[in-house]
C-alpha cells in the first residue's frame, strides 16, 4: 500500500465529504498476526456488526472459525456450502425445524438463484479489515467499503460513473449484506472494467447499522482510478457544495 495514496485520498475525502466516515478496506492474508483476531462468537453474529468496530478504528482478523454466520463463511470463500436447508431458510422455512426469512417466494426459486450466482474460494487462510487511515505500507487492500448516508453514497455513485459511458457502472445485485459489500466487489475486481456495488439492503443486517446507512463497495484498483479525477469532477461544483453543507 502506497502511504502517499492513502493520505492523498484522506485529504480529498475531507475536502469534499467533510466529516463523513472514512471507508474500510479488507485483504486476504496467511499472516495470522497481521491484525487482532476477532473473538469467536458463542452463537450467530453478523459480520456487519463487526464492521462497526472496524469503522471505529479497530482492525480485525477473521478465519473460518470466528466468522459468526454461515453466509459470511460461504460468501467470503471459507466454506464450500451452506446448510442443507438453506433453500427453505431463505424462503418459506420448514414448520417446527427451520424459520424462513421469506426473502424468496419458494425453495425452488432459491435454488435457481444460487445456480445463477457466482461464488469464490478464499485465496488465503485469513481476512483482515482495517479503516482506511489505519492501512499500513505492507497492506494490500482488495476491496474498499463505504458505509454512509444517502448524500455521501450519492456522491460516490456519481463519481463511479464519471469516467464511464456505460449506464451500469454501479450495480445493486440481490444478496445478503456480506454478498453486496464484500463478495460481489471482490468478483468485480477480476474484471477489466470493474463496477462499484451498491448494497446493504438486507433486512437481516440493517439492525446492525445506523438508520439511513447504505454501502457502496468497489475493488481497490477502482478507487485508485476515482482518486485521479475527484478534483476535476462535479465535486468541485456549486451543485455538490449544496449537498456537502448537509454532510455533518
Amino acid at each position: 500500500m502506497d502511504i502517499k495514496v492513502r493520505d492523498r485520498f484522506t485529504e480529498l475525502w475531507k475536502r469534499y465529504f467533510n466529516d463523513a466516515s472514512l471507508p474500510l478496506a479488507f485483504q486476504f492474508t496467511d499472516d495470522a498476526a497481521k491484525a487482532p483476531r476477532a473473538s469467536k462468537p458463542k452463537g450467530h453474529r453478523c459480520i456487519i456488526a463487526d464492521l462497526g468496530l472496524v469503522k471505529r478504528g479497530k482492525s480485525l482478523l477473521f478465519d473460518s472459525e470466528n466468522l459468526g454466520c454461515m453466509g459470511s463463511r460461504r460468501y467470503l470463500g471459507f466454506a464450500g456450502s451452506l446448510c442443507p436447508e438453506f433453500n427453505y431458510f431463505l424462503s418459506c422455512g420448514i414448520p417446527g425445524k427451520v424459520e424462513g426469512e421469506r426473502y424468496k417466494k419458494s425453495p425452488e426459486m432459491v435454488g435457481e438463484f444460487m445456480q445463477k450466482s457466482t461464488f469464490m474460494d478464499a485465496p488465503k487462510s485469513n481476512i483482515v479489515f482495517r479503516r482506511w487511515d489505519m492501512l499500513m505500507e505492507d497492506d494490500e487492500p482488495e476491496v474498499v467499503i463505504f458505509l454512509e448516508r444517502p448524500d455521501v453514497i450519492a456522491g460516490l455513485y456519481t463519481l463511479s460513473n464519471y469516467d464511464r459511458s456505460d449506464p451500469f457502472s454501479v450495480i445493486t445485485p440481490f444478496g445478503s449484506a456480506c454478498m453486496t459489500t464484500m463478495m460481489y466487489p471482490l468478483l468485480e475486481g477480476r474484471n477489466e472494467n470493474p463496477r462499484s456495488v451498491l448494497g446493504l439492503w438486507d433486512p437481516s443486517a440493517r439492525p446492525f447499522v445506523p438508520p439511513g446507512t447504505l454501502s457502496l463497495s468497489m475493488p481497490f484498483k477502482r478507487l485508485l482510478a476515482l482518486i485521479e479525477f475527484m478534483e476535476e469532477s462535479f465535486l468541485s461544483t456549486p451543485t455538490w457544495e449544496m449537498i456537502q453543507h448537509r454532510i455533518k
